[in-house]
């Protein structure tokens, strides 16, 4: 559990230290690949073109990631992805504020560009209740359903 203030970071994969990017990359291994029990190629190449939202704590541990895509001439949208929080800081709501953090920095950094994400169907509704809504039809990402969803404000 976190204890005294919570720092929030946006950076660039250049700007991240080493140990930062090890915590952020190890953060993301232990929830999405052990503890989700989902094989996939978390680090795929998207790394380099986003920026690297982030939390916190007192003694520098990472409580908090996610990173957020720019839109591209290919892609129009932005996105929110990789949306975790470490397991010792759940429970506090700071999945919340992560994810009305990144909505802020897409709204400032992309202000014309639709913010998507790729909902696990269990979030439809803490992610509804955040502003997204459903724009297309479910579908399978490594064997965990998920919903397109944009936000709308």
């Amino acid at each position: 559990m976190a204890t005294g203030p919570i720092l929030w970071h946006c950076d660039r994969l250049e700007t991240l230290s080493t140990p930062r990017l090890y915590q952020i990359l190890q953060l993301r291994a232990q929830v999405f690949v052990v503890e989700q029990d989902c094989a996939y190629l978390d680090i795929d190449g998207q790394d380099i073109h986003a920026f690297h939202l982030y939390a916190t704590d007192a003694e520098n541990e990472l409580l908090a990631y996610q990173r957020l895509l720019p839109p591209t001439p290919q892609n129009p949208n932005s996105h929110i992805g990789r949306v975790v929080v470490a397991p010792k800081a759940r429970g506090q709501n700071l999945g919340k504020e992560l994810v009305e953090r990144g909505i802020a920095e897409n709204l400032r950094r992309w202000p014309n560009a639709p913010i998507h994400i790729g909902a696990q169907a269990y979030l439809k509704r803490f992610y509804g209740e955040l502003g997204f809504v459903r724009c297309g039809e479910d579908y399978d990402e490594d064997g965990i359903p998920h919903l397109p969803m944009v936000y709308k404000g």
